[in-house]
């Protein structure tokens, strides 16, 4: 499966904002944006005017990145988006935060979206008992996410036993944090969406 591996602290600099991609290490002071708030390359004297373009460009990254998605899987999605009833912009974001490595994230069991995609990637989870190591796989309202027997003996697990307590996931998820246990309540809604993300500047960006 084709990922970025690239330096990840390098996408936050080039757009100017922090998209967790390093689980704790983005709230530290060992946060690079915080020691070097400027854009990776050598620092131009002048400012130049960021045109239309180029922000809904930033929008489109910021999403692509934030989930780890290469460009050709995020045009897939958009398709699927468009296609389907309903606000292109809205459905696009409810895809993403449907991908089962988001799911995983949510939940607690990972600390970034790229660690929960190596989690699904082993095959460590059981979506209705079944094992899924598709990190783009969509769930759906009822399903339940947990963890596969085998993988419950692993020192990562059993940390995260005692790390998850007191977490709290998305309205429209749950968690048991006895069993470890997720369960998808209903489909995410525009309301569960991170407001960070401007789906409208996508469309624009692909309409052209």
């Amino acid at each position: 499966m084709a990922r970025y591996t690239g330096p990840t602290c390098r996408l936050c600099r080039r757009l100017g904002e922090k998209l967790t991609l390093k689980g704790e290490k983005c709230s530290s002071p060992r946060c690079p944006l915080e020691k070097r708030n400027a854009p990776p390359g050598g620092r131009r004297k002048t400012r130049r005017r960021i045109s239309d373009r180029a922000v809904q460009l930033q929008q489109k990254q910021k999403i692509r990145f934030s989930y780890g998605v290469l460009e050709k899987q995020f045009r897939r999605f958009f398709v699927k988006a468009m296609r389907a009833p309903g606000i292109t912009a809205e459905n696009l974001l409810i895809l993403m935060e449907r991908r089962l490595d988001n799911v995983v994230y949510r939940l607690g069991f990972a600390d970034s979206r790229s660690q929960a995609r190596q989690i699904v990637r082993h095959g460590h989870i059981l979506v209705n008992e079944h094992r899924v190591d598709i990190p783009s796989y969509l769930v759906e309202s009822g399903d339940v996410i947990i963890w596969r027997g085998g993988s419950t003996r692993t020192k990562y697990y059993k940390g995260l036993v005692e790390q998850i307590k007191g977490k709290t996931p998305p309205n429209w998820l749950s968690l048991d944090e006895e069993r470890m246990t997720g369960n998808v309540l209903a489909l995410p809604s525009k309301d569960d969406i991170d407001s960070k993300f401007d789906g409208k500047a996508v469309v624009e960006y692909y309409s052209r």
